[in-house]
């Protein structure tokens, strides 16, 4: 049932982008008289899972799903339509339309894709408000357990003040991209402040490591069931255990460092219970362990224990416009940023780039319509860089073209084109069987 849910919300998402951005193409193509052949969800290769012709545009969903085209007359496009193009222009034809005109048609896709973007995240913003802790509510700092983490020299407990000059005044999902892309990171451990430079290739020593969180709020040891065959019956489920061996342990990882030390004997504990303490004793096994499962609480129980102050901010409809567009700009940004870094052969993150089960590994297998949304945003903005890059074959690459016949009052030849697009598709091959391929790769060394 997991797979489905996460392939339901793949496709789904995959399915909205591809059909508005083509949707970008098609609407200011109608609007300049220009006809559209073909309007496609998904690759038609060879033949189609539906098809119907409406008017002069055939409408259909392809069986291959690597993306999604429209067809229009007299372009210069992947189906490479020699004989069309040998023809005479007709008035009908991209060919035939001012230049600025075929550019407008070609920046519509991406357009679109930008404007869907902070569409969704103004809508995020009205519906699920700003849920995040003041970073300095945040009293006994952080949890580290990412050995790449540790190894630059990060340690449970610090503080992170500010990242590359900009001071962090809340703990939230963005803080995360914030340290990978990071060239130093200022932090407060035991009251004095300390500078910690991150490394090129940070990003592929990230690879390197289990897929632990960077960074994330302690937690207290919450137990959620007793394992069977455990010794500590005395143990119930939904208690918190708060001291061991007369040792305070408010969190998980001080609970697991009193365990380490106590391998094989019994020690008294405090477990919260009902609101109320009660000591226990507690036998730890050869392992550090006590034969429990132990659960993260949420958000509001966190609150109701006195542990973070949950801040939430709710906004009207006027005020999410704001917001939602500093959303979509800082992701913007921060993607610019990112394909900064996979160019930069210095960080190796090129080892990092993912195809189309990257993707679908960024969706969870619970369904939740404000992590599809947020994700189907930021895969918007993705969409629409990768489309813009000056590589023939993309609209990228039609632009760079078009501008420079608008600047130069000199159209490109057919030959020309033609030529430019064979080279960007194998370009573009190229790229996708490396992305691909990174997944495979992955798959079979297990990282």
């Amino acid at each position: 049932m997991d797979i489905v849910i996460k392939l339901s919300q793949f496709l789904l998402s995959l399915s909205l982008l591809i059909i508005l951005h083509e949707l970008g193409h098609f609407i200011p193509a109608k609007l300049f008289k220009t006809r559209v052949e073909k309007f496609y969800l998904f690759f038609d290769v060879k033949y189609s899972l539906i098809k119907k012709k409406i008017g002069e545009t055939e409408y259909g969903i392809g069986w291959l799903p690597l993306g999604g085209y429209v067809k229009i007359s007299g372009m210069i496009d992947e189906s490479m339509d020699k004989e069309q193009m040998a023809l005479p222009p007709q008035p009908w034809e991209f060919r035939s339309k001012p230049a600025w005109q075929r550019l407008i048609i070609m920046l519509g896709g991406v357009t679109v894709n930008f404007i869907l973007a902070f569409i969704i995240y103004i809508g995020m913003a009205f519906a699920y408000g700003d849920i995040f802790i003041a970073n300095a509510d945040l009293k006994d700092g952080l949890l580290i357990e990412n050995k790449a983490m540790q190894n630059v020299g990060f340690k449970t407990g610090d503080h992170i003040l500010s990242v590359d000059g900009e001071k962090i005044t809340r703990f939230d999902n963005d803080l995360t991209m914030k340290v990978i892309m990071a060239k130093q990171i200022l932090i407060e451990r035991n009251g004095a402040e300390q500078a910690i430079k991150m490394p090129n290739d940070f990003v592929d020593q990230l690879s390197k490591q289990e897929k632990v969180p960077l960074v994330s709020i302690r937690m207290p040891y919450a137990i959620t069931s007793i394992s069977e065959g455990s010794l500590n019956t005395a143990l119930q489920p939904k208690d918190i255990i708060t001291s061991l061996n007369g040792q305070s342990t408010k969190y998980f990882d001080q609970v697991k460092s009193v365990l380490e030390k106590n391998k094989n004997k019994t020690i008294a504990a405090t477990v919260l219970r009902d609101e109320k303490e009660i000591k226990v004793p507690v036998i730890v096994s050869s392992n550090g362990e006590l034969g429990i499962t132990v659960g993260s609480l949420g958000m509001a129980s966190l609150e109701k224990l006195g542990y973070y102050k949950i801040s939430k901010q709710e906004f009207g409809f006027l005020e999410s416009i704001p917001v939602g567009i500093t959303k979509g700009k800082d992701q913007l940004v921060g993607y610019g940023k990112q394909l900064k870094m996979i160019f930069n052969p210095e960080t190796k993150a090129y080892k990092q780039v993912g195809g189309f089960k990257a993707i679908f590994d960024i969706f969870p297998n619970t369904w939740s319509w404000e992590v599809f949304w947020n994700i189907t945003a930021l895969l918007s903005i993705m969409l629409g860089v990768m489309n813009l890059l000056p590589i023939p074959a993309l609209d990228g690459g039609h632009v760079m073209f078009l501008l420079y016949e608008i600047i130069s009052g000199k159209k490109p030849s057919d030959k020309f084109l033609e030529n430019a697009q064979m080279v960007g598709f194998v370009l573009l091959i190229t790229l996708l069987l490396f992305a691909n391929g990174n997944d495979i790769y992955k798959a079979i060394v297990g990282k």
